[in-house]
């Protein structure tokens, strides 16, 4: 449960900080691609992070990029149901209305946690046995 919670956090965070940038920059007329970068990023740091496979010698770095290459094709997918399939809903915030892809700290944050939970739940490590003496 703590780690499907921390799954959840870690991934809302880099979706939202992300999807924030994205807006900033501009990128809102480029769905797939930020909403894939953002699945692609959050594969890669949620769950066993990359940097901690470069640092074990006795694990691969590609598990950490197979994570994120999927990671892309999620947060495609997920932009594609969610303005093409659902119809993408007008949703007003501070006074300002937008469809709800077009909230980009908002949906990416909402990719980042659905795919952040189930990284981080597959990741998981398998449990430790007792020590027998």
């Amino acid at each position: 449960m703590v780690r499907l919670l921390l799954g959840l956090l870690k991934g809302a965070v880099l979706g939202a900080g992300l999807g924030f940038a994205a807006d900033k920059v501009g990128l809102t007329g480029w769905g797939y691609v930020v909403y894939g970068l953002i699945g692609f990023v959050v594969g890669l740091v949620v769950g066993r992070p990359i940097w901690s496979h470069l640092l074990d010698k006795g694990s691969t770095v590609w598990t950490a990029v197979l994570k994120g290459l999927f990671g892309f094709g999620v947060g495609a997918l997920l932009y594609a149901l969610g303005h093409h399939a659902v119809g993408d809903p007008q949703i007003a915030l501070a006074g300002e209305v937008r469809t709800l892809t077009a909230w980009t700290p908002i949906f990416g944050g909402l990719i980042g946690a659905l795919y952040g939970a189930w990284v981080e739940l597959d990741d998981a490590p398998p449990p430790k046995a007792a020590d027998k003496a």
